[in-house]
């Protein structure tokens, strides 16, 4: 082994051309005849302890891939490696020990929690499940947990129509902290939530990853969310990741033109530094009918030929060191583009 590549700690969760192609019936016979491509081949890695942020817009994939991650979808190809097991092709009998170190935390709060359950069944539901303890020890691990996110351990015995948004989320942030797991898919977590209280519950994230070494996958639509909680961010557009890098350099040099699209639409605090706005032209493609080529070349300004015939590969930008970008062309961050070998 090399030095250098001794130097590089292995990936705790490991995505390897991971689809998700979901059948569309039609006619009369309700026959499948095409399908919806959600998620079309994404390659990510997680490293412990790192939180990964997931944009794009609406449908384009975010919240089935983490679904796949945590195998409430079992995804159609690819691979799911985590720790050195692939979780993608595992019986449901062989994940459920798995299954504890993979958590999700749902983006409303309102639907993920069951209404006739208190929050004591529902928090306490993950150690029933696994056969932890017995009654007496749940409910004392209930109520900690309770604590541990900003909750009264009372609030056990009340319902979760009895409480706001923002603790609704907490009651779900503590049931996915149950059974301690190792990664936490976080599915758009604070969008449902009145903004004096996103920050709370971001806050609390950061604050339970620091004390129990949580490796974050982030999922979100947010940019300016994203770059508060990340390490790294990928842009995500029907299905495929188009750029991947750093955070700050993401928001720095942005390279593909959709990433400096969503980039333009955040708002900047003083009224003198407005950005200039990038707006595209049409309509997200269907990931039923997707574009020949690459997805993005309908909308794209720099789109030729090529881009419409052929798909491109995430590869190293070869202006930015550890900075990738699925597009045919060198896209400077003067916005010239020049043509890739």
């Amino acid at each position: 082994m090399s030095a250098s590549s001794a130097t590089i700690p292995p990936s705790l969760l490991e995505l390897r051309d991971v689809r998700m192609h979901f059948p569309v019936r039609e006619g009369l016979l309700l026959r499948s005849r095409r399908v919806c491509k959600a998620v079309d081949g994404v390659s990510l890695t997680l490293q412990p302890g790192e939180t990964l942020g997931l944009v794009g817009e609406s449908g384009c994939g975010k919240s089935t891939l983490g679904k796949c991650i945590v195998r409430l979808h079992q995804p159609t190809a690819g691979e799911i490696v985590f720790e050195g097991t692939d979780l993608a092709r595992l019986s449901q009998r062989a994940l459920k020990p798995h299954r504890r170190h993979l958590q999700m935390v749902f983006q409303d709060p309102v639907e993920s929690l069951n209404a006739r359950h208190t929050v004591g069944e529902i928090v306490g539901e993950p150690f029933a499940i696994h056969g932890i303890g017995d009654a007496a020890s749940r409910r004392a691990s209930v109520r900690a947990l309770l604590e541990k996110v900003g909750l009264p351990a009372a609030a056990a015995d009340r319902y979760p129509f009895e409480f706001s948004g923002g603790q609704r989320q907490r009651i779900g942030i503590a049931r996915a902290l149950a059974l301690n797991p190792r990664v936490v898919v976080c599915d758009e977590p604070v969008s449902a939530l009145d903004v004096s209280i996103q920050s709370q519950v971001i806050n609390l994230l950061l604050d339970l990853q620091r004390e129990l070494g949580l490796t974050y996958l982030f999922i979100a639509h947010n940019l300016a969310v994203v770059k508060h909680v990340s390490d790294r961010v990928a842009i995500m557009y029907l299905g495929r990741i188009v750029e991947l890098a750093d955070a700050d350099a993401i928001y720095r040099t942005p390279l593909h033109p959709y990433t400096r699209a969503l980039l333009s639409a955040i708002p900047r605090p003083h009224p003198n530094r407005q950005r200039q706005r990038i707006v595209l032209q049409g309509d997200v493609p269907s990931p039923i009918d997707p574009p020949n080529g690459c997805a993005f070349h309908p909308r794209c300004p720099f789109a030729t030929d090529r881009c419409r015939s052929e798909t491109p590969l995430l590869r190293p930008a070869p202006c930015a060191a550890g900075h990738t970008v699925a597009c045919h062309y060198d896209l400077a961050p003067d916005a010239v583009p020049t043509r890739l070998a």
